[in-house]
């Protein structure tokens, strides 16, 4: 499957972004998960959604600001980001992997979009 990532941009603090992972292949039988990236730090996870959408999970520091959905019929998954602060400011990446079970491990997807940067301004 390839995965291309959009919607990141420059917002202020406490505004909203909407991220889209557009698929090519057999998206619906993937678990998909957002990632993220700031300079010169480590990737972490950020929210996971399974095949069908039955099942989710948020890393503690973006509960209730965000928002994982997919919609298989469009082949895409998006990241509903609402309350943005300004440590969101990030390379958002969606990945991909051929389980039934979300995983907060990069390693344990196997296939990666190219990134969106979100910069969120004090």
């Amino acid at each position: 499957v390839q995965l291309q990532a959009s919607g990141g941009g420059l917002v202020q603090a406490g505004g909203s972004l909407r991220l889209s992972c557009a698929a090519s292949g057999r998206f619906s039988s993937y678990t998909m998960g957002w990632f993220r990236q700031a300079p010169g730090k480590e990737r972490e996870f950020v929210a996971g959604i399974t095949w069908n959408a039955g099942s989710t999970y948020y890393a503690d520091s973006v509960k209730g600001r965000f928002t994982i959905s997919r919609d298989n019929a469009k082949n895409t998954m998006y990241l509903q980001m609402n309350s943005l602060k300004p440590e969101d400011t990030s390379v958002y990446y969606c990945a991909a992997r051929g389980s039934t079970v979300i995983s907060t491990t990069e390693s344990a997807y196997n296939y990666w979009g190219q990134g969106t940067l979100v910069t969120v301004s004090s």
